[in-house]
C-alpha cells in the first residue's frame, strides 16, 4: 500500500513533467523558426545586394519539398522572379537541426522511464510523511494518557498524596508527583505543628500574666510582697513573650524570603572573639575560653564574605544554649579554625548533654530534648532553629555532638567565596 502510493505519486510527477517539457520544446521550436526566418531574410537581402538585384520579400510558393516552399522572392523589372530557397540556406545547418530534433525526441521518449528514479527521490519524503502520521497517532495516544494523568492529579490532594494512572509510561512522572505531594504534605504538617506550638508558647505567658494580674487585683493593693512578686513575674513573662514574638517574626520573614543578608568581607576569628568578650562580661557564673586553632585571629584564612552581625548572632545563640544547660562554674569554650574550603568555629560546654536521638531533632522549631530543657530555663525552643537558618543562608553547615552528662559541642562551618 505504501509502495503503490509512492509509485502513483511518482507517475503523476513524471507525466506532468513530460507535458511541461513537450510544451517547452514546442515553444523553443517556434522561437527557433522565427529566428531562422529572420536570418533567412537577412541572408537573402545580403545575397541580392551582392548580385546587384533589388530587395525582395519572403514568400510561400507551391513545391514538393516543404523547405522549398519558403523562398526569398525578388521581382525583376521585366516581371521575372528570382527566388532563393530556404532549403538552400539551411543546407549548411542541417546537422545542427538534426541534433536538436533528435535530442528533443530522445528526451521526451526517455522521460516516462524515470518513474523509478523519481520514486527513489520521493522515498525520504514518503518516510517522513509516514513518520508524521505515526507521530500523530502517538500524540493522540499521549493526549489520552495526559488526560488520565490530569484526572489522577485532580483526584489527589495534600491530605491524600497519591497519583496513580496504571500506565507504565507515566510511572516516572507519578513517582515525581507523589514525592512532591509528600513534601507538600510534610510542609503542611510542619506548618500546622509550628502554628500549634507557637500558640501554645504564647498561651503560657498570657495565662501567667493573667494569673498575676488577678492576684494583683485581689491582694496586691495591700500586700507589697505580692505586688513586688507580681511586677517581677510580669516583667519576666513580657520579656519572654517579646523574645518569642521576635523570634517567630524572624523565622516567618526568613521563610517568606524577606530577610536580606548584608554581605561584606569580615574576619570570623575577630567576630567570634567579640562574642566571647561579650559573653564573659555578661555571665560571670561560667568560665569562658577562646582559642584560635593553629594560627592567630589576623590570619587571612579567616577572611570570609557574609553578614558578620548574623554570624555573631549564631555564636550568641550557641553560647546562650550552653549557659542554659551547663552548671555554674563549668567551662564554655569557643574555638576558631580554618581549612582549605573555609573557616569554622565551635562552642563546647560541660552541661547536661543529650542523647543521639534528641541531637538529630535539636534544630527543629520548639523542640526540647527532655524535661530538663523546658521553658523554666528561659528558652523558647527557637534559638537553634534561627541559628540553623542563618548558617544555611550562608551556604554553610552546623553540626552537633552531644553526650549525656558530658556536654555538647556545636560546630559551624562557613565556605570561603
Amino acid at each position: 500500500m505504501k509502495s503503490n502510493r509512492t509509485t502513483s505519486l511518482a507517475r503523476g510527477i513524471v507525466w506532468s513533467s513530460w507535458w511541461r517539457r513537450l510544451l517547452s520544446y514546442v515553444l523553443l521550436d517556434i522561437v527557433l523558426c522565427a529566428v531562422v526566418l529572420g536570418c533567412f531574410a537577412a541572408w537573402g537581402s545580403a545575397r541580392a545586394k551582392a548580385e546587384n538585384l533589388p530587395q525582395g520579400t519572403i514568400a510561400y510558393r507551391t513545391a514538393r519539398d516543404p523547405l522549398d516552399r519558403i523562398v526569398y522572392d525578388i521581382t525583376l523589372p521585366n516581371t521575372e522572379h528570382t527566388r532563393y530557397r530556404l532549403s538552400e540556406y539551411l543546407f549548411g545547418f542541417w546537422p545542427v537541426l538534426l541534433v536538436i530534433g533528435t535530442g528533443q525526441a530522445i528526451s521526451l521518449v526517455a522521460l516516462p522511464f524515470s518513474t523509478r528514479r523519481v520514486r527513489r527521490k520521493l522515498q525520504p519524503l514518503n518516510d517522513l510523511a509516514l513518520a508524521a502520521e505515526e507521530l500523530g497517532n502517538a500524540a493522540s495516544s499521549d493526549m489520552h494518557k495526559i488526560e488520565n494523568l490530569e484526572q489522577a492529579i485532580h483526584s489527589a490532594s495534600v491530605d491524600s498524596p497519591h497519583v496513580a494512572t496504571g500506565d507504565k509510561d507515566l510511572r516516572s512522572i507519578e513517582v515525581a508527583l507523589n514525592s512532591l505531594l509528600r513534601q507538600m504534605q510534610e510542609a503542611k504538617l510542619q506548618q500546622m505543628r509550628f502554628v500549634s506550638d507557637a500558640s501554645h508558647e504564647l498561651r503560657t505567658p498570657i495565662q501567667v500574666i493573667q494569673g498575676y494580674v488577678n492576684m494583683l487585683d485581689r491582694w496586691g493593693k495591700q500586700d507589697e510582697d505580692v505586688l513586688d512578686e507580681s511586677i517581677a513575674a510580669l516583667k519576666a513573662e513580657s520579656q519572654h513573650m517579646q523574645e518569642l514574638v521576635e523570634q517567630l517574626l524572624f523565622l516567618a520573614r526568613g521563610d517568606s524570603g524577606r530577610h536580606t543578608l548584608q554581605h561584606e568581607r569580615f574576619n570570623l576569628a575577630t567576630t567570634i572573639e567579640e562574642a566571647w568578650e561579650e559573653s564573659r562580661m555578661i555571665d560571670e557564673a561560667h568560665v569562658y575560653t577562646f582559642d584560635v586553632v593553629g594560627s592567630d585571629p589576623s590570619n587571612p584564612a579567616f577572611e570570609l564574605v557574609g553578614d558578620a552581625s548574623m554570624i555573631k548572632q549564631v555564636a550568641r545563640i550557641l553560647v546562650q544554649n550552653a549557659v542554659a544547660y551547663s552548671p555554674e562554674g563549668t567551662e564554655i569554650a569557643l574555638k576558631v579554625g580554618a581549612d582549605a574550603t573555609g573557616a569554622f568555629f565551635r562552642v563546647q560546654d560541660e552541661g547536661i548533654g543529650m542523647s543521639e536521638e534528641d541531637a538529630a531533632h535539636v534544630f527543629e522549631r520548639f523542640y526540647r530534648a527532655d524535661n530538663a530543657r523546658d521553658r523554666r530555663e528561659g528558652g523558647t525552643g527557637l534559638g537553634l532553629s534561627i541559628a540553623a537558618w542563618i548558617v544555611d543562608a550562608h551556604e554553610g553547615s552546623i553540626e552537633v555532638l552531644s553526650r549525656k552528662d558530658v556536654g555538647t559541642r556545636f560546630t559551624v562551618r562557613l565556605p570561603r567565596v
